[in-house]
């Protein structure tokens, strides 16, 4: 016999699978049943429901808040009243079942006071398209008859509970409900009725405003505004995205996402874009994640660059003017500070959509919501006029205190949160160990390398536990020594992330010959992968810094060789020493844009090496006289610690490195102490 939780987590899944009918950590699902009272042995009737933050479609059994249901029933005697109902997210702790589960959500007691076994609270456009339109309570009549009942727009909480409970009751007929500017609950005897019922309202909906709605709610196409071909558009959103990024990070730095789905560009190719756009979303989940109202570029398509990035500017000190103005329009003594007046999502006809977070996931989700929001402003200007909840409302929502509470219980962010970081030769050795050292400290990473299948590896096994591999780390195949896959590259960091803040110069090779041996082509080789190809990267990296203005961070992983004199070495030593001469000459160009450039100097990283896997460890291991496989520890006994290096030491240098902030201009000996190789 099914239990009621798998059933609940089977419904979840099916629901949240779908964005039809969810936004992502949107909505909610339960079922009631009973359970044995460890305690009395006797039967208690609990309720299962998903917790705070969680999503349906990944949803599990921890994700559960598990309540005992007379309990939290019993709490409709000590309802304080619509002020203070705040209080009782705190008292269904008191109503937990052994140990809990995860944290109740705000929506518990609509899930709880509703005689029904099964209770879904979902987001779905088409329902949030009814449900802000201006003549809603109208349309839901129209559309659904007696089984679908309007609820007037309430903050969620304790009151919409009771309010849902007692409309239920007085619609026996009815299967669910319109809540008025925020989304849809449904209800059933089993989770099959539930799901059933919930899916009758959605797809109802939609097929009513597919039938019924006019063809162009935005109206018509605005001429210049409409999509760049792909190659422009894209090569523009690399342009803006990094100076987009900039402004968005004034407050505090911010990771971005690009979005230019046929929805985002075919919106802000219609007239009534802007109108719409400054009416800003409507359900809670939306406008958490977005802010009030996006900014909008108003000016065409195919506007000179130079204009766009002024008029970007401009409208990004109008922003933040309003924004502090609405603050002050709704604070009160009680209400939390400020968070930041930046824009979450920047809107660039023509181009497409950008938006920002704390991180990947956190943008991606915020750009994902506002498609949410155009899609529901579609289905309300088709059938009606698109009217959203008052600005108070909003406020209210978005400086609630609950709301800061669980920002408060966030875990403290890892040191390089918002960093993006693009690293070169990053298949093997000392790049892969450096990608993954990087993001365990909480970088975005850019795996680099000439072997993308090697690339693709690392990023994978990086981003393996993330809800998605590419809210962490991605793959672009490289050959340092090509101009334009060097700018190639950049750009897919750019599009990928929002820009660049650190960079780690690490792709390498070596050949181990004497001078009389040594060919123009074994010269040329070397210093085209080490020498130009960390020129290459710098140059166009340091581009993208200065747009940002975010400062940044330029790492060179030199070598031993580039300050001692060691035979069988005269092109690989020349090349090193280029580069650390290269360390120097940028740190002194790039201060004054708050861009640091150091370097490490390695020795001796023969372990995961793919420079000594490919002939340079038996070339020199046949100068040392020693047996390749014993080529670590040779190198580790003519040290002064007498310590082998390995990769990951060269990777903690690094990150070490990105916590020096006032620094620049230096090298670090990673090489266990060579003293012939001492910096003078």
């Amino acid at each position: 016999m099914t239990s009621p939780v798998e059933k609940l987590l089977g419904r979840s899944h099916a629901l949240g699978a779908d964005p039809r009918n969810t936004n992502f950590a949107g909505g909610n699902a339960s079922a009631k049943g009973t359970a044995k009272d460890p305690v009395t042995g006797s039967d208690v009737e609990l309720m299962w429901v998903k917790g705070s933050g969680g999503d349906l479609g990944t949803l599990t059994e921890a994700g559960l808040a598990v309540l005992r249901l007379d309990r939290l029933r019993a709490l409709t005697g000590v309802y304080p009243g619509v002020e203070r109902e705040d209080e009782m997210v705190a008292a269904f702790d008191f109503c937990a079942f052994g140990k809990g589960g995860a944290a109740p959500s705000i929506d518990t007691a609509m899930h709880g006071l509703v005689e029904a076994a099964h209770v879904d609270h979902l987001h779905p456009d088409a329902g949030i398209a009814i449900a802000t339109a201006a003549d809603g309570e109208e349309l839901t009549t129209r559309i659904f008859g007696e089984r679908v009942v309007w609820v007037p727009w309430r903050r969620p909480g304790f009151q919409l509970g009771l309010d849902i409970a007692a409309i239920k009751k007085a619609n026996p007929q009815a299967i669910g409900c319109i809540l008025g500017g925020h989304g849809i609950t449904a209800w059933g005897d089993t989770s099959e009725e539930c799901e059933a019922n919930s899916l009758w309202i959605i797809r109802t909906a939609e097929a009513y405003i597919a039938e019924h709605g006019k063809a162009d709610p935005f109206g018509p196409v605005k001429p210049g505004y409409e999509p760049l071909p792909e190659d422009e558009r894209l090569a523009r959103a690399a342009a803006l995205f990094p100076v987009i990024r900039g402004l968005a990070s004034t407050d505090a730095p911010q990771v971005g996402h690009y979005t230019a789905t046929d929805e985002v560009l075919e919106f802000l190719s219609r007239a009534e874009h802007p109108r719409l756009a400054a009416l800003g979303t409507s359900c809670p989940d939306h406008f958490l994640r977005t802010k009030v109202a996006p900014l909008v570029l108003d000016l065409p398509a195919d506007a000179p660059l130079d204009d766009v990035v002024t008029r970007l500017g401009e409208l990004h000190a109008a922003y933040r003017e309003e924004y502090a103005a609405y603050y002050n329009r709704h604070a009160t003594p009680e209400s939390p500070a400020m968070r930041g007046a930046d824009p979450a999502i920047v809107l660039v006809p023509g181009v497409g959509m950008f938006s920002f977070g704390k991180d990947k996931q956190t943008a991606r989700v915020a750009g994902e919501f506002y498609v949410n929001a155009i899609n529901v402003m579609r289905g309300a200007e088709a059938l009606s006029t698109y009217a959203p909840i008052e600005e108070s409302e909003k406020f209210r929502i978005e400086y609630w205190e609950l709301e800061e509470a669980k920002l408060r219980r966030m875990p403290a962010p890892k040191p390089l949160a918002t960093r993006v970081a693009l690293i070169t030769g990053g298949g093997s050795g000392i790049g892969a160990a450096t990608a993954r050292k990087l993001a365990a400290e909480g970088a975005c990473v850019v795996v680099a390398d000439r072997d993308l299948a090697a690339a693709e590896k690392v990023a994978a096994e990086i981003g393996a536990k993330a809800y998605r591999v590419e809210d962490v780390a991605v793959a672009v195949a490289v050959d340092v020594t090509d101009e334009a896959q060097v700018i190639a590259a950049v750009r897919a960091a750019v599009l990928a992330f929002g820009g660049v803040d650190l960079v780690v110069n690490n792709a390498g090779l070596s050949l181990s010959r004497s001078l009389l041996e040594t060919s123009v082509a074994d010269w040329d080789l070397q210093h085209d992968v080490m020498a130009r190809g960390s020129f290459l990267v710098s140059r166009e990296s340091a581009r993208v810094m200065i747009d940002q203005s975010m400062g940044g961070e330029i790492v060179y992983i030199a070598s031993k060789n580039a300050v001692f004199a060691g035979p069988n070495n005269v092109a690989y030593g020349a090349a090193k020493a280029d580069q650390a001469h290269q360390v120097r000459l940028l740190a002194a160009e790039l201060g004054q844009y708050g861009i640091r450039v150091n370097g490490i100097n390695p020795d001796g990283v023969v372990r995961g090496s793919g420079i000594f896997a490919s002939g340079w460890g038996a070339n020199r291991a046949a100068v040392y006289g020693v047996e390749e496989e014993k080529l670590g520890e040779y190198y580790a006994q003519r040290t002064l610690l007498k310590r082998e290096v390995l990769p990951e030491h060269i990777a903690g240098a690094v990150f070490q490195l990105t916590q020096l902030t006032q620094t620049t201009g230096l090298h670090i000996p990673v090489d266990a102490g060579v003293a012939a190789a001492f910096l003078r």
